[in-house]
């Protein structure tokens, strides 16, 4: 039983571990991430670590602030 705890445990850790690494790899072109780089350093920074969806909310929230170069990328996914 003790042994089943264990691998059980590392189970979780390593998927945990594997989410995380597949959270922090950021969507976009290499174009697409420059065109926001700086707007999301400026205004999203508290939740740069929180996903791209988090970072799309926040880049969202403040869209009248962002450059015109990101809002055109937002507008060219859809959003």
């Amino acid at each position: 039983m003790r042994k089943f705890l264990l691998a059980l445990t590392l189970l979780s850790i390593s998927v945990s571990s594997g989410a995380l690494a597949q959270q922090q790899q950021r969507s976009g072109t290499p174009e697409e991430q420059k065109a926001c780089n700086r707007d999301v350093q400026k205004f999203c920074r508290p939740v740069i670590d929180q996903g791209d969806f988090t970072i799309l909310a926040c880049l969202k929230e403040h869209r009248a602030k962002i450059s015109t170069a990101c809002d055109q990328v937002l507008k060219n996914n859809g959003q």
